[in-house]
């Protein structure tokens, strides 16, 4: 059988990034942007403004920030420790959605933080991408972390053996966006790796599912 397997997102799993967005927005675009609620729904304001930015615009300025202000993003509590010692018991890849051709970028910003993995890049839901990664590796046991209530659903639509830990490691996020455990797409919730670590080995390796 083969070794066990952990596909894990990055941003707000590995790596804090909206935290790091929000303070760029500001000190070089005079964009407001609060994190007291889900931030891929929130509006982004211009300074003493009222009107938001419009959708395309808010992705424009995204992008950028992938393009030019990787280097900000720091460290996941924990995080580094935490995918090493999986990595003795599994194997570890990242599934994270950006543009291809940030794959190269991506993975020598992780190696930065002491994190080499394979990197698969991926745009949209990830459920189609966690099959073709399921189908290369056959794995005897799969877990995927995520911090986004419609991967969790994708996944449970595509490849519906995969255990889902809903994950999200950026406190001022955490408390307000959808559940994926509550809404009985994935198989926990946990914000930390301190916690998250001992169940995702136990998960890999014991009896639960």
């Amino acid at each position: 059988m083969s070794r066990p397997l952990v596909i894990t997102d990055c941003d707000e799993v590995l790596l804090h990034m909206v935290r790091h967005f929000r303070d760029w927005l500001g000190e070089a675009h005079g964009i407001e942007m609060v994190l007291d609620g889900n931030p891929f729904a929130q509006a982004l304001t211009p300074r003493g403004g009222t009107e938001p930015l419009s959708p395309e615009d808010k992705w424009r300025y995204l992008d950028l920030f992938f393009d030019t202000e990787m280097d900000r993003q720091t460290l996941v509590e924990g995080a580094a420790g935490a995918i090493a010692e999986l990595q003795r018991a599994a194997d570890v890849v990242i599934l994270t959605n950006l543009a291809d051709r940030y794959n190269a970028v991506r993975s020598h910003q992780l190696a930065a933080h002491g994190i080499s993995a394979r990197v698969f890049t991926n745009q949209g839901p990830k459920g189609p991408a966690l099959q073709r990664i399921v189908a290369e590796y056959a794995p005897g046991r799969v877990v995927f972390v995520d911090d986004l209530i419609h991967h969790h659903s994708s996944a449970a639509e595509f490849v519906p053996e995969i255990v889902r830990l809903h994950f999200c490691g950026e406190p001022a996020v955490a408390p307000h966006i959808p559940c994926a455990f509550e809404a009985g797409d994935a198989h926990a919730r946990i914000d930390t790796w301190a916690e998250a670590l001992p169940w995702l080995l136990e998960t890999l390796h014991g009896d639960r599912r």
